[in-house]
Formats: C-alpha cells, sequence, structure tokens
C-alpha cells in the first residue's frame, strides 16, 4: 500500500494580523523563531515518513507564487491550488481523489501547515503508528495531543476501548467535544481521558473517500466528476474551476468525523503547540524580570506581561501598561488585551482587503 501526505496551507492565518496576510500568512514565517517557515518545517518533518514526491501541499491561488518562493524544496508539481476555499472537507476530499489517481491501493496523512513540532523522532514514530492502525481496516484516524492545561480554544476528543499495535496503544474515539468553557475544559484535563484534536488524520484512501460518500453525498457526487475527468487526463485547473464552488463549506470534523463510527484516536509522543495567536509567542522566547517577551528590542518602565513582535527588530517602548500584545509590520501596528488575541480574526473581516 502506497502511502502520501497532505499539508494544508490555504488559510489566512488572521490571529496574527498585521504580519500575516492572505498572499503571506503565517505558515510562510515563523512566529515560533527560526530561518525555516513553518510550511518548509512541515515539509522536512513529513518527509522523515513520506517520500518527498508523495507530499502535496493544497492551498490556493493567492499562495501559489509564496510557497514556491519561500518553499522551493518542495516539487512544484505537487503544490495544488483551490479556486475558492470551502473548508477542509473539500480540501480532504480533493486530497483523495488526487491520491486515488495515483494509487487506489493507498492511503494518505492530512497535516495543518502551522504546528510546532520540535521532536521529531517521536513525531516519526507516532505518524508510522498511526499508518499502522488505519491501515489494519476501514478506520479514521485521528493523533490525539495530551492536554498540558485547560485550553478553551481547542475541540477535544474523549477516549474509549484500548487497542494495541506492535508500535503502541491507540483508543476508539468515545466522543469529539468542540471548544469547551473553562470549567469544562478543566474538568477534561482532570479525568485523564481525553486529547487535544491538532486535526492531523491518516486513513486509507477508500476509507475516508466512502465517509464522504455516506456523510455528505453531494459533495462526493462532486469530486467522482472531479475524479473521472483527471483520471482521463483532462485539466485539474479545469476541473476544479467548474465544480469547486458548488461543494458545501463545512469542516471534516462535523462532516465526517463527529459522526464516524469508525474513529480512533492515536496519542501523540511529540511535543505540540498550533501557535493560534499572538499569546503564542511567550511559549517560545524568554520573559524578561517583568513578564515581558519582545522580538525586536523593547524598553519598558511600570510595565509587565506584555507581548511585542517587531520581525524587523526596531525598538519599542512602553510605559505604564500591563497584559497588552503590540505587533509591528511594514504599514500596520496592531495594540490589543491580551485576552483579546483569540477575537482578532473577528476584527480582521472589518479591514479594507489592501490591508488584509
Amino acid at each position: 500500500m502506497k502511502r502520501y501526505a497532505i499539508i494544508m496551507a490555504g488559510g489566512a492565518g488572521e490571529r496574527f494580523w498585521p504580519l500575516s496576510r492572505m498572499a503571506q500568512p503565517k505558515h510562510l514565517w515563523n512566529v515560533a523563531g527560526g530561518e525555516e517557515c513553518l510550511l518548509s518545517q512541515t515539509f522536512a518533518r513529513v518527509s522523515t515518513v513520506i517520500a518527498k514526491s508523495n507530499i502535496m501541499v493544497i492551498t490556493n491561488a493567492e499562495q501559489i507564487e509564496a510557497i514556491g518562493k519561500i518553499c522551493p524544496e518542495i516539487p512544484k508539481d505537487n503544490i495544488i491550488a483551490e479556486p475558492c476555499g470551502r473548508d477542509t472537507s473539500a480540501a480532504i476530499s480533493l486530497a483523495a481523489v488526487l491520491v486515488q489517481a495515483k494509487s487506489a491501493d493507498s492511503s494518505f496523512a492530512v497535516f495543518p501547515a502551522d504546528h510546532v513540532i520540535h521532536n521529531n523522532a517521536a513525531f516519526s514514530e507516532t505518524l508510522l503508528s498511526a499508518f499502522e492502525v488505519a491501515e489494519g481496516g476501514d478506520r479514521l484516524v485521528t493523533i490525539g495531543i495530551e492536554p498540558k492545561f485547560p485550553a478553551t480554544g481547542y475541540g477535544y476528543i474523549k477516549r474509549g476501548k484500548k487497542q494495541d499495535t506492535s508500535l503502541g496503544e491507540y483508543f476508539k474515539v468515545s466522543r469529539f467535544f468542540e471548544k469547551p468553557n473553562l470549567s469544562r475544559a478543566t474538568s477534561y484535563v482532570g479525568s485523564g481521558e481525553y486529547y487535544w484534536n491538532a486535526g492531523i488524520f491518516v486513513w486509507k484512501t477508500s476509507a475516508i473517500l466512502s465517509a464522504v460518500k455516506k456523510n455528505i453525498p453531494e459533495t462526493a457526487k462532486i469530486f467522482e466528476k472531479i475524479y473521472k475527468k483527471i483520471s482521463s487526463g483532462k485539466s485539474l485547473k479545469k476541473a476544479l474551476a467548474k465544480n469547486y464552488e458548488k461543494i458545501e463549506k463545512i469542516s471534516i470534523d462535523f462532516a465526517v468525523m463527529e459522526k464516524a463510527d469508525n474513529a480512533w484516536v492515536v496519542p501523540a509522543t511529540f511535543d505540540w503547540d498550533d501557535v493560534g495567536s499572538w499569546s503564542a509567542v511567550e511559549r517560545h522566547h524568554p520573559h524578561d524580570a517583568n513578564g515581558n517577551v519582545a522580538v525586536g528590542e523593547l524598553f519598558a518602565k511600570d510595565s509587565e506581561d506584555c507581548v511585542v513582535f517587531d520581525a524587523d527588530k526596531r525598538a519599542t517602548a512602553l510605559v505604564g501598561v500591563n497584559n497588552i500584545i503590540v505587533v509591528h509590520s511594514g504599514d500596520a501596528t496592531l495594540v490589543c488585551c491580551r485576552n483579546a488575541a483569540e477575537e482578532l480574526k473577528e476584527l480582521v473581516k472589518t479591514l479594507p482587503q489592501k490591508f488584509r
């Protein structure tokens, strides 16, 4: 059975505005520091398990040029642009028909492009275990992250019956839970029965296509048409342009995973951070004596627990402020309370197009 990987890199990363824009979002730079962008790091990490020629990136037309320039190691023919965003059920269904066209007897893994993982050896071991579980039957496998704190910004997975493979243990998924309030998240973490849902999936191509057909049949019909066209040698770009806007916009979690009776979770043995908002900067950079974190020069007086980020390493001065985030880009500056960082996405929707 041939193995493939899909990296989903189409988002705009609105919670990292003003540095993250549609044309060059957060996965094409690195809030956690380091020379390589997050997409390059993801590609390198996945390539320890999957041949580079079998790794595809699904993005949008606005990012094609930037990905090719910033990530030259990714084969250009493996960078696929959706004509419009239709959420993860469409992107994963597209991935499935592309893999099916290459090999009917296949499996593939799906990864977001913007996670920070340092323990690559443990990542490879977990991924190999997930492939073993997925290829052992028609199983929809997700990788679960052991929660470190009661996060309210992540979905959760409750584990059920335990099984074992030659590479480690895995569990039947009892239920998926959407982002909980703090009280519920605290009880989840305390029980020891829950994982964070990282959005990393592994399955046989036939298994996910069957699940899409069962749960979102109209979407399945559209992709059956697309598959027929590309398998007969017709242009993928034209096939997508003609059909993609008709696809229902819905996540794979809502459309498939939450309804599945064949979902399994493999616990991650690697470290993980999805760096979801500017608050994540403090987890990857040193603090001063007053709890301030800065990328760039910071001069602070009577100021505590602030986050400052300037990719151009310019100086920022703070006086008499607490718990704020300040971010400078070439044409815009963000100032917000740290506890409002998750709300930035809604603000970005209201901005003039030239600033998005």
